[in-house]
Formats: structure tokens, sequence, C-alpha cells
């Protein structure tokens, strides 16, 4: 994956050095899985490069600017094993900076001069706000359900891989709209997904990124995976499993065979939901145009890599 953090030099100014040494922080352990997966359609969609570099930064600078925030909303002292920017920047700093990042991306994007697409764009931000907004009023709720859950993940998770799927196609002014709302539903399954496998990360399951277990839980927020375990569960075995401090404890209070039994129905649950996004993908492919399906064969793999989380992913 190519660089993206700079695209205009502007971006980044010398006489602002703590917002430099703030991103270079954030940025350079991340993954970059959005832009590599707006670059992946924006090639087959062929693109300019200078165009897939604009997207690609653009989708990075508001990931990043959302973990900014969600850090210092949710008080996490690590962000990808580093000290978060709130606690090593000071909060104002940390907000600053994602409300800098959100303003590029308005910048950078309003002189690509496509309507459509700035106004997709802004359209995303604010579901990303929406969700956190929902997200927030939901801890220390432990009667929370699953489908309250699932609109967060679709307004936060969701929004940013629908726009890295969406986004290119408005690049280059393909506005067809069935074909938009098979990338929409393609971008909810795939955050959906993302997320219901990050939530079983706080248990240590597939836990390849060495995660914290049980950081959700101690926060005081019931995850997705939470939320399964404790369906059918008594109210002291719900009282006990809120307060649970390992996850030897935890899988005391719901019993191990129970929290397998659990575990592999959620796992069948998630892989119906990547079967629904195969045959989304074969949709969409009669809608393009022969150049254009081959995105499918490279979008067919997301579905599972990201609910897997295979160690080589």
């Amino acid at each position: 994956m190519k660089f993206v953090k700079i695209y205009e030099s502007q971006d980044f100014p010398s006489y602002l050095p703590k917002l430099n040494n703030l991103y270079d922080d954030l940025f350079s352990h991340g993954k970059g899985f959005r832009s590599r997966l707006v670059r992946l359609v924006g090639e087959k969609l062929s693109l300019k490069e200078s165009i897939i570099s604009l997207l690609s930064q653009t989708i990075e600078f508001i990931h990043n600017a959302s973990l900014l925030h969600d850090d210092l909303v949710d008080r996490s002292a690590l962000r990808r094993n580093k000290t978060t920017a709130w606690l090593k920047y000071t909060p104002e700093y940390a907000v600053l900076a994602g409300d800098y990042l959100l303003a590029r991306v308005m910048v950078n994007l309003s002189k690509f001069g496509n309507l459509k697409l700035i106004q997709f764009t802004a359209e995303m931000i604010s579901d990303l706000l929406e969700g956190e907004w929902i997200q927030d009023s939901l801890v220390r709720d432990f009667e929370i359900k699953l489908t309250q859950l699932d609109q967060v993940h679709n307004l936060k998770t969701g929004s940013l891989f629908k726009w890295c799927l969406q986004a290119p196609f408005f690049a280059v002014e393909i506005y067809d709209e069935d074909i938009h709302d098979l990338l929409k539903e393609l971008g909810s399954i795939l955050g959906l997904l993302f997320q219901r496998s990050d939530d079983l990360l706080d248990f240590d399951v597939r836990n390849y990124e060495d995660k914290a277990i049980l950081g959700d839980l101690k926060s005081g927020y019931l995850n997705s995976f939470s939320v399964f375990l404790l369906k059918g569960a008594s109210e002291e075995q719900r009282a006990k499993f809120i307060r649970s401090q390992s996850l030897e404890e935890l899988k005391r209070i719901i019993n191990e065979n129970q929290f397998m039994m659990r575990l592999q129905e959620f796992d069948q649950i998630n892989a119906r939901l990547i079967d629904l996004y195969i045959h989304k993908i074969e949709r969409l492919k009669s809608l393009l145009t022969p150049t254009q399906s081959l995105l499918c064969q490279d979008l067919i793999p997301l579905a599972k890599m990201l609910y897997w989380r295979k160690a080589s992913s």
C-alpha cells in the first residue's frame, strides 16, 4: 500500500508540529485496510492515481479522526498498543486534531469538485457521529439488545465500509441506484462482520492482535458477543457476569461448555451472513460492465477474512 498521509502539503503545515507528531503516531501503526479497499475498487474502475490517493487519504483521515474522538470519549489508555493521543498530547489536542482532519477532508474533496461525493462524505461523517452518540448512551445499559448494537455498528463501522465501496463509483460518476443500493448492503454486512469479530477479540477468540481481554466489559459496555452469551441467563448469572474481572471467572459463571456452544452458534449466524454477502456480490456482478465486474472477484474473500480474522490478514 502506498503511503497516503499527504495529498496536499497544506494538510500538515510545519507550523503545527504537534499535529504532525500526533497523526504520525496514530497513522503509522494502522493497517490501512480501508485505504487499501478504496484502492482495490478504484483500480478496477480505472480511476486516476491522483484520485485514488485523494480517496485513500480521505478515508484514513475520517477513520483516524473517529479514533481520536472515540478514545477520548471512552477514556481508552491504549490504541494499537500505544498510548492514546488524548493522554499523550492532552484531550484538547486530540479533539482539535480530529476536527482538523475532518475539515481537511472537506477542503480536499471540494477541490475535486464532485458535489455528490462531497454530500455522500458529509452524510457518512454524520452517521459516524450519530453512531458514537448512540453507543455512548448504551454504556452501563445491561439490558441492551443485539439489534441496538447492530444499529450502532451499521452507523459507525458499516458507514466506513460503505464509503470505501461507493466513493470510487461516485468519483467516476456512476450513480446507478441499484448499484449503490447493493454496495450499501455489502458495506453494511462487512461492517457488521468486522465489528462482531472485533467483539470476539474481547473474549480472546481468534485474538491474533493480542487485544486486551474483557476491555469492553470492564468499561461497562456489553458488546455483541456479551449480549449473545447472556441470552437466557438468570439474574444472578447476569450480575456476576457484569462484575467479571477475568475470562476464567466469566467462563465459570457462564459454564465453559455453554460458552463454546454460544460461540459456535454465533459463528454459524455470521457464516450465514457471509453467504448472504456472496449472494449480493453475484447480484452486483450482473449490474456491472465486464471490466468493472472483475472487482467482484476481489470483494468475495473480504467477508471471511474480516470475520474469521486469519492470522495472515
